[in-house]
């Protein structure tokens, strides 16, 4: 579950996804420990679906799911293109994070 474990400086917060804790900086703390919830639940109902256990493959799949979910969203909001490539980047940036947290520690 994704949770924040402490708040130490300003604009840091760590967080827990897919039981694997992350340090990620923001200007909007509650805004990441959303989105750290909302990649966690993703993660673990693919885990949950799928044969896979490595947590990468998980992640990267949760990422098209999300991928795919935004997309239909901006669809259906009439394709305002502008907003939903900053979502995309802003998502892309956390994703980028996590994987390189990732790869350093060899999880």
């Amino acid at each position: 579950m994704a949770q924040e474990q402490s708040g130490n400086q300003a604009g840091y917060v760590t967080v827990e996804i897919y039981d694997q804790t992350y340090h990620l900086a923001g200007q909007d703390t509650e805004h990441i420990r959303g989105l750290a919830e909302m990649v966690d639940a993703r993660m673990r109902a693919v885990a949950a679906q799928g044969r896979t256990v490595d947590s990468l493959r998980v992640a990267v799949l949760a990422a098209l799911n999300l991928a795919d979910e935004l997309s239909r969203a901006e669809q259906a909001d009439g394709g305002d293109a502008r907003l939903g490539h900053a979502r995309a980047v802003s998502l892309r940036g956390l994703l980028d994070e996590v994987l390189e947290e990732e790869r350093k520690t060899g999880s």
